[in-house]
């Protein structure tokens, strides 16, 4: 249900606000919730573009949709996660965010149906004028809304909620049976009884085949190259042990603090050691499959985390590939047919349903046109600060996640720099701040991921440095010291 502009007062045309969020997800959420905490004295407001909180959450709504992390990790640092689930379902997640938000009173400081399309920053109003286009309802025409502020805060993640990633194949026209991408699930797909592929290997893939599996006739998990895929319980038994023995706060910090360090060091074996890492997981798989040669499908040829390594609750994924109900095919596609796929080795897989599981379409920034000072900033041009901001961009903070880790460490540890931030900019009347590019760093990728969606964006994608504090680390623990605790004046952060 969209907000009226009188319930957020901090969001009218008129009035200077200190902070405009940008995204009323996970991030966006626990943004606000931060600022109340570290920074009261701060006047923000929420811009979402859609008419309900939640983000991800509340954008996908495919048969099964889940976390890839544990949510000891994915949840807010601030808020203890008492589900008894540890890999929890979309619905479990969307509520999770929307009570925070109405526990909080941040619901009635988000304008729904708002999504900002340019912000132009003026160095000397030292402020951002954003514009955003209001549609409280699909029928009804865009309205232009014009809203200034001192700080933009982006927690719009990182991909394009308008398109996903469509590979053309050829024939696919010709495709008489239903074809879907996840991203836009259709409420009323009938899938009971009916031969079903899904074209892809990740995160989304993994989670589909299970769930469709329970009622379809058949379902095939089409992949070009396989994936590293680990069961892991859906439950965290430790955790439901101190829930039961320790109040609610000190059981989840437990908790947390246990699966980030173990996320962590089995993260650093398999960069050390990734034939040992390999081997270990091609052998659970062929444990769960009972079959080392059906293994051969969860054994890839790049190392572990060199793209992010798929989680199944309760080994869901391998259950149903032993009971027959899915299946696993590695092959690449020729053509699609009138009544299923033409394979490069010949073989023809049968399908009513064509699910096209093939990523994302990355962007940044939100597709936000941004101006500075009259020039159009390009975040491809751009080195990132800290993980988090970049140069040459003035009083702007982006929320990014660590691709090894749960999100949300890393956007709680965002929040509090911007926090810390914005208290000091008050305490020493400092009207801007921006990164300067040191020149004499050298370039790397921002992300070092393997994975198709993140080569795919290398375009647009800012660059990172190959030393502090331009290093776009992947390490929760030495981003708490660099980012929590380390210097904001640092000499690189320039202050005006």
């Amino acid at each position: 249900m969209a907000t009226s502009p009188q319930t957020a007062p901090d969001c009218e045309p008129t009035t200077m606000m200190d902070v405009l969020i940008v995204g009323a997800g996970l991030s966006g959420i626990g943004a606000a919730r931060h600022l109340q905490m570290h920074s009261a004295q701060t006047s923000w407001c929420i811009l979402e573009s859609r008419l309900a909180i939640g983000g991800t959450w509340d954008l996908f709504r495919y048969p099964g949709i889940r976390s890839d992390s544990d949510m000891y990790t994915l949840g807010y640092a601030f808020k203890p996660w008492v589900d008894h689930k540890a890999i929890a379902d979309g619905d479990t997640i969307r509520q999770y965010i929307r009570s925070t938000a109405d526990e909080h009173g941040i619901t009635a400081r988000i304008r729904f149906g708002h999504a900002v399309t340019h912000a132009a920053w003026s160095s000397s109003e030292a402020c951002w004028t954003i514009t955003a286009t209001h549609q409280s309802a699909p029928q009804e025409a865009p309205l232009k809304v014009l809203l200034k502020a001192r700080f933009l805060y982006l927690c719009c993640g990182y991909y394009s909620y308008k398109q996903g990633h469509q590979p053309a194949f050829q024939g696919q026209s010709d495709f008489q049976g239903q074809w879907i991408h996840p991203q836009f699930w259709p409420a009323s797909l009938d899938y009971a009884q009916k031969k079903v592929v899904v074209i892809g290997s990740g995160a989304t893939a993994v989670t589909l085949v299970p769930e469709m599996a329970k009622t379809a006739a058949h379902v095939t998990m089409l992949q070009r190259s396989p994936t590293y895929v680990i069961a892991r319980p859906a439950q965290d038994t430790l955790s439901l042990w101190l829930q039961k023995n320790l109040p609610a706060n000190w059981a989840y910090r437990i908790t947390r603090t246990k699966n980030v360090v173990m996320g962590m060091l089995t993260y650093q074996l398999a960069r050390s050691q990734p034939a040992f890492v390999k081997r270990y997981l091609v052998d659970l798989a062929a444990k769960q499959l009972r079959s080392r040669e059906q293994a051969q499908h969860f054994s890839p040829h790049y190392k572990p985390w060199d793209e992010r390594v798929c989680v199944v609750p309760d080994g869901d994924l391998f259950k149903q590939i032993r009971q027959g109900r899915a299946s696993v095919v590695t092959d690449n596609i020729t053509s699609i047919q009138a009544h299923g796929i033409q394979l490069a080795s010949g073989k023809v897989l049968e399908a009513d349903i064509i699910v096209s599981a093939t990523g994302l379409t990355l962007n940044i920034l939100g597709d936000i046109q941004i101006d500075v000072d009259g020039q159009a900033f390009q975040a491809s041009n751009a080195m990132a600060y800290r993980g988090m901001w970049l140069s040459g961009l003035p009083n702007a903070i982006m929320t990014f996640g660590y691709t090894n880790a749960s999100w949300t460490l890393k956007a709680d540890l965002t929040a509090l720099y911007t926090c810390r931030l914005l208290n000091y900019m008050h305490k020493h009347g400092y009207k801007k701040a921006v990164p300067v590019k040191d020149t004499q760093v050298q370039e790397a990728d921002y992300l070092s991921f393997t994975s198709g969606y993140v080569q795919r964006a290398r375009n647009i994608l800012p660059k990172q440095g190959t030393r502090a504090p331009w290093q776009v680390n992947q390490n929760y623990l030495k981003d708490i010291l660099l980012i929590k605790y380390g210097r904001l004046n640092d000499g690189v952060m320039k202050f005006s």
